[in-house]
């Protein structure tokens, strides 16, 4: 299982650079003849339980395996490997399954039509998944749907652990180390070589362990009907259509000129339509940095773009007519017809502008971000957990006009369940909220006037 840290995105296929690493403070050196510090000693390393169990690519070895995992008992910890960063689809190459009694079994759903006959055999078992939103959608691709499920990341974020990849879960919470070498392979390479088909089996060796330890941590801290009306919201996920999409394009910042976004637009959308014919990431045909390079400087001719520095990449050459042609139509489209710097939007300004757009609304922001942060401290949780940064926004820009107190706070409630927010949301952030509306109405007191100095006669 690759652990990114947001689900992977086939029209934005470019990793974000990593920042530069501080330099680390010069310490003193030791006294002579003090001992060095030991290391503390590193965890064991996961192993499997059992041998590495073949790939299932058959009809009779799926058959074999809806036998094992509907024989099995208690929930079904499911994985999944995609191919992200080579491919533009973000099928599943490869699926996990591990259940008591039943064993590992490692799925190709490459070989198959569809995984129905699995959907049965697992039936309504609770899958445990980390990351569900990584994965569901893909599985849902597959036939493979959940009716209940345990997400062991977003366990850890509901109960504060500052790093709930599964590696550090596992090391935290059961003592082993997991191997991460191969979490960002081609998945799609076919045969899939052995030392990735072990990595893949160990991503389920543990959840079952590690769901059962956080399960009875969430009890403990009253956090498990939260974290069921939080697994139940995840049944139903579906990623977000991204507007503007190639608004997300890296260096648009440097860009000047509505002429020259129009040519990243439409640059990035020819792009993405080579990737999705191809089956590959789009920024395997073109880095965004030649993007942008060609759209500054608008070559209307192969030579001229060939010799831009800076633009470069597979196709850079190979599609290079085609690059020239999309940039002579933007040359040409009427101003009105081009792209605007600031995209369109149904949503509040960001928060940076609301000082001068509207000062009340923004007293309501600073108010709520304060209870809100004092809250998540209370609770042991990021603050965007208690509820999505979008929503509290949204209330906050355009509250509900009563000012009632208990009428404002049924229909804040209101509000927020609208906008998607879970029961256990709305009742810890509603009360917050309001006092955020009603404080940002108050008016501000004027600072006092100081006295004029007498005038000091002359000495």
């Amino acid at each position: 299982m690759s652990e990114p840290t947001v689900p992977h995105d086939p029209h934005d296929p470019q990793q974000p650079e990593q920042p530069e690493q501080p330099e680390q403070p010069e310490t003193d050196a030791p006294a002579p003849g003090t001992p060095p510090e030991q290391e503390p000693e590193k965890a064991p390393l996961l192993a499997l339980r059992e041998p590495m169990p073949s790939v299932v690519e058959t009809p009779e070895a799926l058959e074999a395996v809806c036998e094992a995992v509907a024989g099995g008992t208690g929930p079904v910890a499911i994985d999944a490997e995609r191919a992200s960063g080579y491919r533009y689809s973000n099928r599943a190459y490869l699926i996990q399954l591990r259940r008591e009694g039943s064993g590992t079994h490692l799925v190709d759903p490459i070989a198959f039509d569809g995984l129905a006959p699995l959907q049965e055999a697992i039936g309504d078992a609770e899958w445990i998944l980390h990351a569900a939103t990584q994965d569901l959608p893909c599985l849902r691709d597959e036939g493979l749907s959940p009716t209940e499920l345990f997400d062991t990341e977003l366990a850890g974020r509901l109960l504060g652990y500052p790093r709930v990849g599964l590696a550090t879960l596992v090391e935290t919470l059961l003592g082993r180390r997991m191997k991460k070498e191969h979490s960002a392979v081609d998945w799609s390479t076919r045969p899939l070589p052995k030392p990735w088909l072990e990595y893949a089996a160990l991503d389920v060796e543990v959840l079952v362990e590690l769901r059962d330890l956080l399960a009875a941590e969430l009890e403990e801290t009253g956090k498990a009907e939260w974290a069921r009306q939080e697994f139940d919201a995840l049944r139903g996920f579906e990623p977000t259509p991204r507007v503007d999409a190639w608004r997300r394009t890296s260096g648009l910042h440097k860009v000047r000129g509505r002429r020259s976004l129009g040519a990243v637009k439409a640059l990035w959308e020819l792009r993405d339509s080579l990737a999705e014919q191809r089956d590959v990431t789009p920024g395997r045909i073109l880095p965004d940095s030649a993007i942008t390079v060609a759209a500054t400087h608008m070559p209307t001719d192969k030579g001229s773009l060939l010799g831009l520095k800076g633009f470069h990449g597979r196709g850079a050459e190979r599609y290079s007519s085609r690059w020239v042609a999309t940039l002579r139509e933007v040359a040409e489209l009427p101003e009105d017809e081009l792209p605007t710097r600031a995209p369109r939007s149904d949503g509040p300004p960001t928060p940076r502008a609301w000082a001068d757009r509207d000062p009340v609304a923004a007293r309501r922001l600073q108010h709520a971000r304060e209870a809100m942060t004092a809250l998540a401290e209370e609770h042991s949780m990021p603050a965007e957990q208690l509820l999505t940064p979008d929503f509290m926004r949204r209330t906050l820009w355009a509250p509900p006009r009563t000012r009632d107190p208990q009428a404002l706070a049924a229909a804040v409630a209101e509000q927020l369940t609208g906008y998607g927010a879970r029961p256990w949301q709305v009742e810890l952030t509603t009360p917050l909220l309001v006092a955020a509306i009603l404080h940002g109405d108050e008016p501000v007191p004027e600072a006092p006037q100081s006295e004029p100095e007498a005038p000091q006669p002359d000495a």
